[in-house]
């Protein structure tokens, strides 16, 4: 027991002196750290001014611009539309007898041929044999009723003479008659052989340009079979589809423009309107007439505008109308040479100009191009008018 004191005296000195070497510690980092803030917050101070000093000469340099101002012009008021290039109309010659072989072909796709110019030619051997079987029946029937006629003014004038029976005498004159009806269809027939005789030549109903060919060399035709397809009059035109809305804005006469697949512009004037709207799309058919002999072709798929009207517009030049975060916008340079950013609507576009569709001051200045570069407020230095 005596023995524990000491060792309990010694362990009391050795935390103590612990604790003050830990606190001892623990001050100075402390202290140590306040002065690192102090230092770091006086650096970061002097750097913000120094930045300020830096960029303050770079805000107060003006951007050179040109200004421009508002013009009031007449512009065109168009549909955008767009629809298929098809026939004006599409001839579909077929064969109108059957069981002749084709023995010449004269024309392929795109040959241009006039009304009458043959086409293609069947074998008429077998026809011109009916032929002239019907023109010797035609001289037999003839021949009878020569006879008949003869028989039956003997008849007649015999009659109530008493030389003849009256039975014998209605035969004679009822034979007269069947001779001449023989005839009648002698001749009908003789008719329809020249009529199939015509057939055997397939000749062009109108003048246009073949669009297909069917008819081959050597092979037998039945009635109806399609030998060609034909472009009357190699007209073609533009179907465009609008809407309800949009038919009620066009009108017979009015000018469409067209743009092809290649690039080009073609004209055309607008024919007729559908009189129904087709009922699973909700839209109408604009009929437009095309120039013969421009680079439209049949099948094409054609976008383009349809010309309704004029009205006047205010315009800018497109390049003082900057596009930011999907929104349209104009810088106007105020009296002290300060640009506004002002949000706008567009609408039109022609000729390198766009269509502001909210007035403008007519003496505003706007800055004409370059305004990508600007924000509210700056200053600008204008140089000269656009």
């Amino acid at each position: 027991m005596p023995s524990s004191s000491p060792t309990r005296t010694r362990l009391t000195i050795f935390l103590s002196a612990a604790v003050l070497v830990l606190g001892g510690a623990f001050a100075a980092f402390y202290f140590a750290s306040d002065r690192s803030h102090s230092a770091n917050g006086t650096g970061s101070g002097d750097a913000k001014a120094a930045t300020a000093m830096t960029t303050s000469p770079a805000k107060r340099t003006a951007l050179a611009v040109s200004t421009v101002q508002a013009q009031e012009a007449t512009w065109s008021q168009q549909l955008s539309v767009s629809g298929g290039v098809f026939p004006w109309q599409e001839a579909v010659i077929a064969a109108e007898t059957s069981g002749l072989r084709v023995v010449e072909v004269a024309v392929d796709v795109g040959s241009v041929v006039r009304r009458g110019q043959l086409l293609a030619e069947l074998a008429r051997d077998s026809v011109d044999a009916s032929l002239a079987q019907q023109e010797a029946n035609l001289a037999r029937a003839r021949a009878a009723v020569s006879e008949a006629e003869a028989n039956a003014n003997r008849a007649r004038r015999v009659k109530g003479s008493g030389a003849m029976s009256e039975q014998l005498i209605n035969q004679y004159l009822i034979a007269e008659q069947s001779a001449k009806a023989s005839v009648d269809a002698a001749v009908a027939a003789l008719k329809s052989e020249r009529v199939r005789l015509a057939q055997t030549r397939i000749v062009a109903p109108d003048d246009g340009v073949i669009s297909s060919r069917n008819a081959t060399l050597g092979s037998v035709v039945q009635a109806g079979n399609e030998l060609f397809r034909m472009l009357r009059g190699n007209r073609l035109e533009w179907r465009a589809e609008v809407s309800a809305e949009q038919l009620s804005r066009v009108a017979p006469g009015q000018t469409a423009r067209l743009s092809l697949a290649d690039g080009s512009q073609i004209n055309g004037s607008v024919r007729m309107l559908a009189p129904t709207l087709d009922p699973t799309t909700r839209k109408a058919l604009v009929y437009v007439d095309l120039p013969t002999g421009s680079a439209a072709r049949a099948g094409m798929f054609a976008s383009g505008e349809i010309l309704t009207g004029s009205s006047s517009a205010n315009a800018l030049p497109s390049s003082a109308v900057i596009l930011r975060d999907g929104h349209s916008y104009v810088f106007q340079v105020d009296a002290q040479n300060v640009v506004r950013q002002i949000k706008v609507d567009t609408g039109r576009r022609q000729g390198g100009q766009v269509e502001i569709l909210a007035p403008l001051p007519a003496d505003a200045r706007f800055v004409a191009s370059g305004g990508a570069f600007l924000n509210d407020g700056d200053a600008v230095r204008v140089e000269a008018a656009a």
